[in-house]
This record gives structure tokens, sequence and C-alpha cells, in this order.
């Protein structure tokens, strides 16, 4: 065959794999209808040679190889000891069965193999790509670069919206205008970074969240990668990423393969929301466990901020109670438990339970928690060692470095080495052994470090096996306990991506649990992950990351759209807090089925709101969130435009956050329509083009709407 074709959603996508040739996109993007063909699309887009450039127009190939000759689009690097370099890939088989192909390709020259594994899913029109290399020579190949795929992109996607960010205030976009040459992220941290989510959208200048055209790419992997967008300067657009290698990190001995991480890609003509919506189904039903996925997520309670490193068993029992009462249904205990781990420069690594804290081990602690209906959840950092313990003390050489470079401070840890057999073997011992002997069915797992010295045993750097043998390492204990859930946390959201999704169940978003900040965090994460995945928690009025005091029913608000949590000492609380927290628990409980499983719609706002809601896949019901973030410049807010709807159906609509709301200097359409009380019956159409208009409110207040089909 001399192509593929896919048609699944609103997309069509077509690659060229003609036998003898170099495989290439030769389409990618709205869905066509049977009637155009490949050979119209080849015919359609033939180029010719322009003055100052090569005399023949030169074909683009997946891998975007040296022998291609196209300058500008860098691929795919590899040699055996400076030669075999300039690789040039045909296509040899093809395998297709209407959702997924297998094109093979290979290099006789330098002897490397090359294979291209391609999904399409049915419903969204989602594309997963994948590639492997394999050196069928006689000697040791360096692969210096690969790019898992590089993709052509549409010239009139003008803008590229990257994300960024730091801690405590992840997944922050950027927007800009597409120029010629280079746009490059590259993130060498060892982790999925705080800084550059491995993501890029490219869309037109109108593309909004309710309309326009727009691609997105994902990079399923948890470590070093690079992004690129290159602008040539024929015009031709292409979007390439892939896992980042440190020199000589990736040597391949004669007949073995590396495998890439996969993109995961969509296409939508519907603005950047519907975008989302694909990368949301895609988590949920591919990444997600069954078991998991149709478990209503539980409310979860973390130390953390109560306690910090201060254990006293009577006294997380006294929380325990009181978070109980209030309707957690999940306790995770977090950083402390063990060891000398009394502060954060001790005991890291000592994986068994302190005597000097728990005398009679956590079974105690666990059993009360449990007799109170709650899972017990328990935090780990199996990655990292500090100095000051028991496994440094006996086993310095486990750890990452630079021989003969001293080590970066970072945290009071190193990173230990869990790509050497005998370190991996030491963690999962330890871990399972608390798995086995206490009744937990939660971990929080957490990594707090940059990799900078990400060398191992033998010189060489380890920074892309440290993270395949962490995916190694979570699916041996998952084996070994298939009932345990896990969550990875990293400094907050810096491994929150869909390579650790395919081996966790749930990720920290942030650190940072202000409501204002979060309102964002979230926002921005929710581009790629669905709200199901997204660790939110309430914290305590006076936050200690930004020292801003928040009243409860904003920060309630913010974390019931995500996966609710909090993380308070419920024992200081003012009683009035916790029994707001209380009504919020319960309005989560009533509503999280819809919000974990319902469709994800972003509103175009001004820039002192933010609004998203999700609405059922049957339309019958809604949840729409309404942020008021600073005062705007004219006299009252602007109108809301719902989305999502039946236009033609009608929907009661009722103010059902804050509980009894009024608005500032009353009556409003709030008070007018009875939104807090009765609500109101209005059609789909006019909500949705009409708009409401939003109530004059103060600051940093979170409203939420519910909307319920009537017959």
């Amino acid at each position: 065959m001399d192509h593929i074709r896919f048609d699944a959603g609103e997309t069509t996508l077509i690659i060229a794999c003609g036998a003898g040739s170099a495989p290439h996109m030769a389409y990618w993007g709205k869905r066509l209808s049977a009637a155009v063909s490949y050979d119209d699309i080849a015919k359609l887009h033939q180029r010719q040679a322009a003055f100052g450039s090569e005399n023949a127009p030169i074909t683009p190939s997946l891998a975007m190889e040296p022998a291609t000759g196209i300058l500008g689009v860098h691929g795919f690097a590899a040699h055996r000891a400076g030669k075999d370099w300039g690789g040039q890939f045909v296509t040899g088989s093809v395998k297709h069965d209407g959702q997924s192909a297998i094109i093979e390709c290979r290099d006789d020259r330098t002897s490397i193999r090359l294979c291209y594994a391609i999904g399409c899913d049915a419903q969204t029109g989602l594309i997963t790509i994948a590639s492997q290399v394999t050196n069928e020579g006689s000697t040791p190949l360096t692969l210096n670069h690969i790019a898992t795929a590089c993709l052509p992109i549409t010239q009139n996607m003008s803008d590229i919206i990257g994300f960024t960010g730091r801690w405590a205030n992840e997944f922050q976009r950027e927007r800009l205008k597409r120029f010629s040459g280079c746009y490059l992220r590259e993130n060498r941290r060892g982790r999925t970074s705080h800084d550059s989510f491995p993501a890029i959208i490219l869309c037109s200048e109108n593309t909004r969240e309710q309309s326009g055209e727009a691609y997105g790419l994902h990079l399923a992997w948890s470590g070093n990668h690079h992004i690129r967008v290159d602008t040539l300067d024929d015009g031709r657009v292409f979007a390439s990423m892939g896992a980042l290698f440190f020199p000589g990190e990736m040597q391949l001995a004669p007949g073995e393969s590396y495998d890439s991480p996969q993109i995961i890609a969509a296409y939508s003509g519907k603005g950047l929301s519907a975008l989302s919506r694909h990368f949301h189904h895609h988590v949920r039903e591919k990444l997600i466990r069954a078991d998991v996925r149709t478990r209503p997520r539980p409310v979860h309670y973390n130390s953390w901020e109560a306690v910090y490193f201060f254990h006293n068993e009577d006294h997380l029992k006294a929380i325990a109670d009181k978070a109980a009462a209030i309707g957690v249904e999940r306790f995770v205990l977090d950083d402390g438990w063990f060891g000398s781990r009394r502060h954060d420069a001790a005991g890291l690594g000592d994986w068994t339970v302190s005597d000097a804290v728990y005398p009679a081990g956590l079974k105690p602690l666990v059993d009360h928690v449990t007799g109170l209906g709650m899972e017990m959840g328990i935090w780990f950092e199996p990655e990292m060692v500090n100095p000051d313990s028991d496994l440094f003390r006996a086993h310095p050489d486990w750890v990452l470095r630079i021989e003969g470079v001293e080590q970066i401070p970072y945290r009071n840890q190193y990173a230990l080495d869990i790509s050497r057999k005998d370190v991996a073997d030491y963690l999962f011992a330890r871990i399972d052994a608390i798995l086995s002997e206490y009744d937990i069915g939660y971990i929080k797992w957490d990594m707090n470090r940059d990799l900078n010295h990400p060398g191992g045993q033998y010189g060489t750097a380890r920074s892309h096996a440290q993270v395949s043998a962490l995916y190694t390492l979570i699916g041996r204990i998952r084996a070994a306990h298939p009932d345990v859930e896990i969550e990875s946390c990293s400094s907050g959201g810096a491994r929150a991506d869909m390579g650790i999704l395919a081996h966790c169940d749930r990720v920290w978003t942030s650190d940072s649990n202000d409501a204002i900040d979060r309102q964002e965090i979230q926002r921005g994460a929710s581009y790629f992950l669905p709200l199901s995945v997204l660790g939110s928690h309430v914290g305590p009025r006076h936050c200690h990351i930004t020292g801003r005091h928040l009243s409860i029913e904003m920060r309630c608000a913010t974390a019931l759209m995500g996966h609710m949590g909090t993380e308070m000492n419920l024992l200081t609380e003012t009683e009035s807090d916790v029994a707001v927290l209380s009504q919020a628990i319960a309005l989560y409980k009533s509503h999280r089925g819809l919000i974990h499983e319902g469709d994800l719609y972003r509103l175009d706002t001004a820039d002192y709101n933010i609004a998203m809601g999700v609405v059922a896949s049957d339309k019958s019901e809604a949840l729409f969130s309404l942020a008021y973030l600073t005062t705007h410049k004219q006299t009252l807010p602007d109108r809301l435009y719902f989305d999502g709807l039946n236009p033609a159906k009608n929907y009661h609509i009722r103010l059902i956050w804050p509980v009894g709301w009024t608005a500032y200097r009353p009556p409003s359409i709030a008070e007018n329509l009875d939104l807090s009380g009765g609500g109101a019956i209005m059609k789909g159409e006019a909500l949705m083009h009409a708009g409401m208009q939003m109530p004059l409110s103060m600051p940093e207040t979170v409203l939420l709407f519910h909307l319920q089909l009537v017959d």
C-alpha cells in the first residue's frame, strides 16, 4: 500500500508509506469525506524548486533524519564512532487494521531499523505515535537525539501555546506568535518539571475556548524531554517532541532497541475546550485503571499542613475523628512517620516505622482510621535519601553523582540510582513490607528534587534509565498490591504527565493550596488532564506559601472542581469554617460523578474571572464554576455565556454555592431570579448565546451554578 488513512471523530490522518520511500504525514486535520482521496492530497500539495534552494523539492519524513536533506528540522541523530550518521529510512512493511498501524522502516547502509506504532481513537480521532530504533549492526550504536515523530502542522496555525511555571505555580500558559526559525523547550531536570510541561498547542489567531482550529501534542514521558516547532524558510511547519538524552546516555548494543515515549496528539476545529476533551477521554479510558475509574473518587484528608513533622498518635487520632465526622473518606499520613525523620534533613531512605513516635507501630493509628470507615494512606519518597540516614551510611555508592564533583545541595537529600537492581529491590522490599503489614490502600509517592548530576556507578548518565526504572518499580508494587492506589507527587505538579498516569491513579497538581493560585493552576492543567486526576485540597485559612487569607467558601469551591480533599488542622480551625467544609464535602459527593465523568467546558472570560463547567454527556445536567479573582474596570461584570447545553431544552438553574449567597449591593439577578433559593428555568439556547448578567460580587469569590434539564 502507498498510504494508510484514519478517519475518526472530527479528524482525518493520512500517512504516505509507499515501499522504498520515507514515511511522512501527508494530511492531518479536519475530517475529510471519503470522496477526497490520497491522490487528491498529493496532487494539491505538489511543491516546486525555487531560486536559492535545492533544484528539486525534498520530501519530509516522520524521522527527519539527516539524509532527507531538509535543513532546519532535527529529528534523528545516531552514529557508530562518528560513522553511520547519515541514515535514510525507507518503508519496508506496513500493517494497518483501521484503528492502528505498524510501519517498519530500515536503512541498510547504517544497519538501523526504525518502526512506528500509530493508533487512532475511534471516538475522538486522538492519535498516538511511538517509535522504536533497533541496532541491526555488529557494533554499538550511539543514539544522540530522536524525536518520537516530526509532524507537519498547517501554516494557518499562527499561535503557539506553551506551558511553564515554577514550584507552587505550575501549568502557566504562554501564548505567542509563531515565528521563523525554531521554538524550542528543553527539560533536563530528570522529572517532568514545574517549568516545562511536555505539551504544546498550535492554533489559529482567532482560536478560543469554544471556536477555532487547534492541534495539541503531549509527550507521555516523566523525564528529560525536548519540544520543537520549526518554521522553515519555505513556509512549512513541523512540530516534534521526544525524550532528551545526556551525552552517551543511549548506547544500543547489537540487536538492542530503544522504545520512545508516545506522542499523544489531537486536532479540534471547535476550540481549545473541545481539544482538551479529546485528551481527557484518552486519560480516563486508556490510562486510568477500570476499577479506579469506576469507583467514586474518595474525599482526602492529608496530614502535612496540619502537623508537618510533629507526629503524635493521639493528636492524629483526634484529627481523624474530626475528619470522619465531616465526611472524609481517605486519611493520608504524610512525611515524618519513619526512621529519624523529625525534620527534612534526616531519615529519608529508612523506611521503617519510627519507634520513637509510634512505639506500637502504625497499627493503632491505622485501625483507628479504618475503624472510622476511612481508608488509610501513607507517604513515601522512595527515590531520595538523606545523607543523615542509615541507608546512606550503609550504601553511599547508591546515589546518583558525577565522580569527583561535589553534590548540588537540594532539600538536604540526594537521589538514589533506582536503575540499579540492588537499589530497586531494597525499595520494593521496604514498601512491600509496609503495605503487607498494615491495612493501607493508598500511597502518596513524592519526589522532591531535580537530578542535577544523574551519573551512575560506571560514570554514565542515568537520567533516562531512572525514569524507566521508576515505571518498573511502581509496576512491581501495583502487581503485588493491586488494590492500592498511587498518587504521583513531585513537589506538587513536577511529575504530572500521561507517562506517569499510565502507572498511577492521580497527580498532586501543586503544593500551593492558595485558592487564587489554584484557579489558574487547575485551569492550565485541564488543557491536557481531566479533573478526576487533579488532586485539589482545601488548605488552612492562612496559606503558608503565599501568606494570603481566603474565605473557606472560596477555598472549598476551588477544591471541589477536581479530586477534592482537605489539608488543615481540623482541631484548630473555627467551628464555623469546619461546618462550611462539611457542607462542601457533601456537595462534592453529590456531584463528583458529574465533575469526574462529564465533559469539560472552559469559558472565555475577562482576566478578572475564571469560569469552567462540566456537562453530562447526555446534556442532562451541568455544574459551572465562576471565580471572581480581582475587581473589574467597568461598573458591572460581564455576562456569563454557558456552553455545552442542549439549546432546545429548558434548564433549571440554581446558585448552589456559597449556600444562601446574596450579591454585593442587592438586588441582582441572583435575588431577582431567586437563584440561591428555588432557582429559575431558562432555555439552553438563551443561556449559551444571550448569556447571563453576572451579579456584582466582592473579589475572591467563587460561585457554583447547577443546571438540571427540565422535561
